[in-house]
């Protein structure tokens, strides 16, 4: 088969309404059914000639993400995904639980709203919310650690693509504190994030180094990618805010992963079910 439009859902039944509009230029369909998910694969033989437009639409007002790989991921299996961390494969966003440990919760939770909404910018906007952590005690990254949630589906995700041969790698604008354990907490191969500076065991408000901001997970992106010796064109990136939309630009195929509006826009791939390894879908057979 040469094309493939995938719907996902925690709620079969909210399939129906865009399946309809997959029907009737469709070779075949299959489906996949856990016990968290259910996915319809459509398979053309040819590309899809349907109006995707309108399947994407019909399919946000049910709450049904819409998976169009193509290319080289119509026919063949992915061999590197790249994941945003905060809002994506957990639940929390890293800046915001250590915030709260500094009394400045309400403060900086508004900044990262705006911030992953595209309404300022990552760098500025990210100096600005360490400097509120001036002071804390590196226990509190500990503390912040035990408290993150992890998104359901994170090691199954993982742990299907390393099945395929493809390597996964966590790209984040959080902490190295927070996600070198999530990495290998989940299995992931590759990961990059932000350090925190530390000085006599206490936060100093800023960070060491190069901020890693969209532009930096790109860079990313392509770095793994010639590491494994995959092609972008057979490379996934999921994430959910306005800091993913460059390394969407450049992998095969971009996922927005209950995102914000910004991301769902450029990424044009959707997942709306609160499981991670939905993603799956892409490569089952």
């Amino acid at each position: 088969m040469n094309s493939r439009v995938i719907l996902i859902s925690d709620n079969r039944t909210s399939l129906r309404a865009p399946g309809t509009l997959l029907w009737s230029d469709a070779a075949c369909m299959r489906g996949i059914h856990t016990g968290e998910w259910t996915a319809h694969i459509f398979e053309y033989a040819m590309s899809f000639e349907g109006n995707l437009a309108q399947v994407r639409e019909l399919a946000a007002a049910n709450s049904v993400g819409v998976l169009h790989p193509h290319g080289a991921l119509a026919t063949e299996p992915p061999g590197l995904i790249v994941c945003d961390v905060d809002s994506t494969v957990t639940r929390t966003e890293a800046i915001d639980l250590l915030a709260e440990c500094a009394g400045k919760a309400d403060e900086v939770r508004e900044v990262t709203a705006r911030t992953m909404a595209g309404e300022l910018d990552f760098v500025e906007s990210l100096y600005a919310r360490v400097k509120c952590l001036e002071g804390l005690h590196i226990g509190t990254l500990e503390e912040a650690r035990k408290a993150t949630v992890v998104t359901p589906g994170a090691a199954e995700l993982v742990a299907s693509a390393h099945e395929i041969g493809a390597a996964v790698g966590l790209v984040s604008g959080g902490f190295t504190a927070l996600v070198d354990p999530l990495a290998k907490q989940i299995g992931a191969d590759f990961a990059t994030s932000n350090e925190l500076e530390v000085v006599d065991d206490h936060l100093t408000g800023r960070v060491v180094g190069d901020v890693v901001d969209r532009v930096a997970k790109a860079t990313w992106l392509r770095r793994w990618a010639s590491e494994c010796g995959t092609g972008l064109e057979r490379t996934i990136a999921v994430g959910d805010g306005a800091n993913d939309l460059d390394m969407f630009a450049v992998a095969g195929l971009p996922v927005a992963f209950c995102a914000k509006p910004v991301a769902a826009e450029a990424a044009r791939n959707t997942i709306r079910c609160e499981r991670i390894d939905a993603l799956r879908a892409v490569w089952a057979h």
